[in-house]
């Protein structure tokens, strides 16, 4: 079952990397080489699973949003099966105390270190959807199979910390974009996650020097750029950002390196700027109207995304300024048409406008309106203070080597993720200040 490793190049050790596990070259490795190979038959998923016939017979009963709940029966199974096939790989997890997700903390804990983020309020959804999932959908199935689940084994609190295993160690096989697609309306949905011994032990940077690759016999991780003696391989999960990590896989990277971090700022933000900004109950009147119509156009808990170097969600801001900034005669124009005749700005044109080179060039309306927006958000951090006092408490700590060593792994990670999205967003008011 396990993987193969060309030429020994590379080892799981414990010392010299980032997290309890982690893989190190023993010798110079060039782009392009295989590090190693993973034959499909060592895959953990509910179609190797030994109960796989059982879930396949009644997959109609496992559906669920997260799509997940076969591949965490088949988890169950074999993480408390003497004789499963994955005993020694699933060994490694004693008892899933390494999992540091914020999901595991106290409720205090996370609104004390993490408010503002949007952490908080992404776990206690994902907490509300793992309790349903396992009320509805998991524990009638296993009431159905005594003989090969038992809920006093497979609790709640077991499925919950299976549920952290597989969002930080699974991964997901991209579409096949050559599959032919009879009806290409139709949506295809997202391959289920699946457990992949070895390559599970590589951790994550933004700058990775290694990627696993998908083909119809195995799965092989692939060196991206080369690397040297001694140093860290490193594989992606993707561009994300510091609040994703920590949410998902339950660690950060240094907000001054990860080139992927982000911020929100929530709609309901950019339309409270633009009430604020009413001088009187026509101009009061007017934000309504134009808010109105925006909430026909976007959800009201949708959010525009900022990263380093501007809007990642440029299209749809570019649209929430346009409307928020109409005059009475525009907007009247615009309920008429029934939307605008085909816009003149292209995509490229929008981009650019939304970028950090292209911010302080806007219509002076429209800055005040993400300078406001910003502003609000960053307030959101603290507890009424405004944003320079706001963003001065997590400066001066950054800054502070001696308290940054004084603190605790969730205050570090936590520290990240905050620092970083404000940074942000007092960097877009600095682009968009008058």
């Amino acid at each position: 079952m396990a993987a193969r490793a060309k030429r020994a190049k590379v080892c799981v050790s414990k010392e010299g990397t980032v997290a309890e596990y982690g893989m190190l070259a023993k010798d110079d490795i060039e782009d392009g080489e295989v590090l190693f190979t993973i034959p499909r038959s060592a895959l953990l998923h509910q179609g190797t699973t030994k109960v796989s016939t059982l879930l396949e017979k009644e997959q109609s009963t496992l559906q669920s949003s997260s799509g997940w709940v076969p591949l965490l029966l088949a988890l169950l199974y074999e993480y408390t099966s003497s004789q499963s096939h994955w005993k020694a790989y699933l060994s490694l997890w004693t008892d899933f105390k390494t999992l540091d997700h914020p999901m595991f903390w106290s409720k205090e804990e996370r609104g004390s270190l993490l408010k503002g983020t949007g952490v908080p309020e992404a776990v206690d959804r994902d907490l509300a959807n793992i309790q349903r999932e396992y009320t509805d959908v998991v524990l009638p199935f296993m009431t159905r199979h005594p003989d090969l689940w038992n809920p006093g084994t497979h609790t709640l609190d077991l499925y919950t910390q299976l549920v952290a295993f597989v969002m930080a160690y699974s991964f997901q096989e991209p579409q096949d974009e050559d599959d032919d697609d009879e009806d290409e309306d139709e949506e295809k949905l997202p391959n289920p996650p699946m457990m992949v011994p070895m390559a599970d032990m590589l951790n994550h940077v933004s700058n990775h020097n290694a990627n696993l690759e998908f083909t119809q016999d195995s799965l092989k991780m692939v060196c991206v750029r080369p690397i040297h003696k001694g140093q860290e391989v490193f594989n992606t999960y993707g561009q994300m950002a510091n609040w994703q990590l920590l949410h998902m896989y339950g660690f950060t990277e240094p907000c001054s390196s990860n080139g992927n971090d982000t911020a929100d700022i929530p709609v309901a933000k950019v339309y409270e700027a633009a009430a604020r900004g009413a001088q009187s109950d026509l101009d009061r009147q007017l934000v309504e109207e134009q808010w109105g119509v925006l909430c026909q156009m976007t959800e009201e808990e949708a959010a525009f995304v900022f990263g380093k170097q501007g809007c990642l969600t440029d299209t749809e801001l570019y649209t929430a300024l346009k409307v928020l900034c109409m005059s009475k005669e525009e907007l009247s124009e615009f309920k008429d048409n029934e939307g605008w005749e085909e816009d003149d700005e292209d995509d490229e044109k929008i981009s650019l406008a939304l970028s950090n080179e292209g911010l302080s060039e806007l219509k002076a309306s429209w800055k005040r309106l993400i300078y406001e927006a910003a502003h609000l958000t960053l307030r959101s951090y603290g507890d009424g203070e405004d944003e320079e006092k706001v963003m001065d408490v997590d400066r001066a700590l950054m800054e502070d080597k001696a308290a940054l060593a004084g603190l605790s792994c969730r205050q570090w990670k936590a520290l990240q993720v905050r620092y970083g999205q404000k940074s942000i967003l007092h960097g877009l008011m600095e682009l968009t200040k008058s």
